[in-house]
């Protein structure tokens, strides 16, 4: 005997077969190819405040297939990996073998044990090098210093280890250009950050981009003249609402060592970058959608707060 179907059941099955359909129809962005041109990823977009969803401060510029990696934050390799789950084969540890450092303050090398020893575990070959500045060689040493005892366990035990992708070489730089391969030059330009005697932006030329990122620091005309029209400005910024919410000590840290939402907005519209990304984001209470409306007052141009694994 031929069974009926009640009318709704055969309702919901006809909107079924229409949702399959329109899906299979709509068209599908194809992969994005990470092996040519350069692409700047965000690792980490956080500050000293311990926030789950944000690692460290580092970005990652991928230019045909080759990383270069500036500042270690916590959870950089981890977020690097995540990076290479989404495609970006270049994050992938045993491809992390250099590192520019902007300064070396805390939150921005504490990961550096992670980056020099991890990658080497996961079968990096090549040493690390560790570009940075004054105070590099020295961190570089007592780290190794710190982690000999892993190290020879090691190299000495049943583990199957390389010999030389567990070492660092630092390299201190001064400003001007401090690397040339042939996909990228790198240059270090200084910027004021606090009292630190040096700290350091970075520009990166390629052949289809030009990428600046700030490090930390206060608004300066150095990054409106690195950048003057470049592809992809990434800069650090605080909020100004959240700014008033802070103690005075706080507050004349802040203004001597960061930069206001306000001023990078001036900044800006002078340095005329094609995108602006924020990062390393001091909110202090205040959204995301608040900072923009006060970065954007000064800049009518493309800007985006940037989060973690984040890619342009």
């Amino acid at each position: 005997m031929r069974r009926h179907l009640p009318p709704a059941v055969l309702a919901l099955a006809a909107m079924a077969c229409t949702v399959e359909t329109r899906e299979a129809a709509a068209p599908r962005s194809p992969p994005r190819d990470y092996s040519r041109g350069t692409h700047v990823v965000l690792l980490g977009t956080g500050t000293p405040n311990a926030e789950p969803e944000r690692s460290g401060p580092a970005v990652a510029v991928v230019v045909n297939g080759v990383s270069y990696l500036v500042d270690a934050g916590p959870g950089i390799v981890r977020r690097a990996t995540a990076a290479a789950a989404r495609g970006v084969t270049a994050l992938e540890p045993p491809n992390l073998d250099r590192v520019f450092l902007t300064h070396l303050h805390s939150d921005h090398t504490v990961g550096l044990p992670d980056l020099i020893l991890t990658p080497w575990v996961l079968e990096r070959a090549r040493p690390l090098e560790v570009f940075g500045p004054a105070g590099t060689d020295q961190m570089v040493a007592h780290v190794l210093a710190a982690y000999e005892a892993d190290i020879r366990r090691r190299l000495d035990g049943l583990q199957p280890q390389n010999e030389t992708g567990w070492r660092a070489i630092p390299r201190v730089v001064t400003p001007g250009v401090v690397y040339v391969d042939s996909n990228v030059t790198v240059t270090a330009i200084p910027v004021p950050h606090e009292d630190w005697p040096e700290a350091f932006a970075y520009r990166f030329q390629t052949a289809d981009r030009v990428i600046v990122i700030s490090g930390d620091t206060r608004a300066t005309d150095a990054i409106v003249a690195a950048c003057d029209g470049c592809d992809v400005l990434v800069h650090e910024v605080y909020a100004d609402a959240g700014f008033a919410r802070r103690s005075a000590d706080w507050q004349r840290y802040h203004a001597h060592a960061h930069t206001s939402a306000t001023a990078l907005g001036t900044l800006a519209a002078r340095a005329r970058p094609r995108l602006l990304v924020l990062y390393h984001q001091l909110l202090w209470g205040a959204t995301p959608d608040e900072l923009l409306a006060e970065v954007r007052r000064g800049f009518d141009g493309a800007v985006v707060f940037g989060n973690d694994l984040d890619v342009f």
